[in-house]
């Protein structure tokens, strides 16, 4: 009698078991964030202008998306987006442009590229607008981690 007791905890364990492992691995969004100003510009750039950038990365489609919110910039944004790979202070080619109107807030997404989200995830990219008085870049801010709610 016992045997035939246990047979549906049995059952029901294999079933949740097997539903388990059958799963696909759960995407992990991982929050960013990016401070931006001119002293953060190689060379620097005296500018009232700055921004906050927060972005969204899924590990698993590799969508990236982006809000970059800027004030007080010297003149119109000319061109936007993610350079890198590069530590900060460091300079790097452009990684992914902002398409669309660059008024703040500048909003997209992108997937990317294994080696574009290595990169990402380690912290070498960062995000830079440029005006036409400065056409280097105004304000520029490394992309990092943000940090997790308690």
């Amino acid at each position: 009698m016992r045997i035939q007791s246990l047979a549906p905890t049995l059952s029901a364990l294999a079933v949740s078991t097997a539903f388990l492992f059958a799963s696909p691995a759960m995407a992990e969004t991982v929050k960013m964030k990016a401070t931006l100003d001119g002293g953060q510009q190689n060379p620097a750039v005296t500018t009232r202008g700055k921004g906050t950038a927060t972005l969204t990365f899924d590990t698993t489609s590799k969508k990236l998306s982006w809000n970059v919110k800027y004030s007080g910039l010297s003149g119109a944004a000319t061109a936007a987006h993610i350079h890198g790979p590069a530590a900060m202070g460091e300079n790097a080619g452009v990684a992914i442009p902002f398409k669309g109107k660059l008024k703040s807030p500048i909003k997209g997404s992108a997937v990317l590229t294994d080696a574009q989200a290595a990169d990402l995830m380690a912290g070498k990219d960062y995000i830079n607008v440029h005006t036409a008085a400065n056409k280097d870049g105004e304000i520029r801010g490394q992309i990092e981690k943000a940090a997790a709610a308690m």
